[in-house]
């Protein structure tokens, strides 16, 4: 069985000869910083000896958001950190080491004005550009290899790209006070994402279409069910019925935090592949399994735990180990690598995953 198959026989909980082996989050910065003073050494890719699966090609060459990008500016340099603009348009406050979360200081949108200027000056879904001139070459690689192919990519979603857009706090006040601007706004990226589906369509054969939210905390979704059902999924429905059209079979969804309140919202609509389910914010995946045991599930090892050490890291394998012997589950952690597990802490637990899904 291929790596491409095997992705998508898990995904849609079909039979596969073993579950994949690769992971959808790589380590911070700062982690491989750590590991190269234990042993991994600077000139070595931190993946290299672990004999992953060739995993998921992302469609980064084709631009899903502003063409033109906003130009990079630097407005203040305080030492420690830049203040700048950022391709997105976004003011941020950023640490010259790149070791935090930048500070968000403005938006692009702020108004119904602003949205109108922005869709005509940088969100025409027709520009050629956003197909880069090599496009023929890369279409015949997409076509010819062994990676699952997913167009979509962070940050293109509906919530989390208008987060970008407007900032969290005005988003979640614009629900309430310019309904008619954000159903614009979602109605709109909807019809102008799948214009590049189409036209990438015409040339790679297209497995899965990715959407990124970031969309609830610990505490649960951003906005209520209601506004989900009301402002999204009509827009994740039509996403859907492309994706069927075009025998797309995945349709997958990236949100932190605690996802109970959404995940059967987004089934409904035909998103069949849902990720990280963080521990830490109460994602328990055998839970979500018995529940819902026809959804792809991709994540939900306690990333905290691989850094306690090799008798957590069996226990906390042991823990998950019924979603082994259960169809569509792909074994990963809850989110990015964090610094504080150690180089050989990590290899032994990859290690131990590898022995345990059998792969050789």
């Amino acid at each position: 069985m291929t790596n491409r198959e095997r992705i998508i026989n898990t995904v849609l909980c079909k039979d596969v000869d073993r579950l994949p082996f690769f992971f959808n989050f790589g380590p911070w910065y700062e982690t491989v910083r750590r590991w190269n003073t234990e042993g991994l050494g600077a000139e070595k890719d931190w993946f290299a000896d672990f004999g992953f699966d060739s995993g998921i090609a992302l469609m980064l060459d084709v631009n899903l958001g502003f063409f033109p990008q906003f130009e990079e500016r630097i407005v203040a340099d305080t030492g420690k950190t830049i203040i700048k603009y950022d391709y997105r348009g976004i003011l941020i406050e950023d640490r010259k080491d790149g070791c935090s979360i930048p500070k968000f200081i403005e938006h692009p949108v702020k108004t119904a004005e602003d949205w109108e200027k922005l869709k005509k000056e940088r969100l025409n879904p027709n520009d050629p550009g956003r197909f880069p001139e090599n496009w023929a070459t890369l279409a015949k690689e997409y076509n010819e290899g062994d990676q699952l192919v997913q167009i979509g990519y962070y940050p293109y979603g509906l919530f989390g790209t208008l987060r970008d857009m407007m900032g969290v706090e005005e988003l979640l006040v614009s629900f309430y006070d310019q309904p008619e601007l954000i159903h614009e706004m979602m109605d709109y990226l909807t019809d102008f994402w799948i214009e590049i589906y189409k036209i990438a369509s015409k040339d790679v054969k297209i497995d899965c279409i990715h959407m990124w939210e970031d969309m609830s905390g610990k505490q649960g979704s951003l906005i209520s069910p209601d506004m989900v059902r009301e402002f999204m999924m009509p827009n994740y429905k039509k996403i859907k019925a492309f994706a069927d059209a075009y025998n797309i079979p995945i349709v997958s969804l990236d949100t932190d935090g605690n996802v109970s309140q959404l995940v059967p919202l987004f089934m409904e609509c035909g998103i069949n592949l849902i990720f990280p389910f963080e521990v830490a914010a109460g994602c328990d995946i055998l839970e979500y399994r018995r529940k819902y045991p026809n959804l792809g599930i991709l994540g939900g090892i306690d990333k905290q735990e691989i850094a306690n050490g090799k008798e957590a890291i069996d226990k906390e394998l042991e823990r998950v180990a019924p979603m082994f012997k259960q169809p569509g589950y792909i074994p990963s952690l809850d989110h990015l690598i964090h610094p504080e597990i150690s180089w050989e802490d990590f290899r032994y637990f990859v290690f131990r995953l590898k022995e345990i899904i059998g792969v050789k």
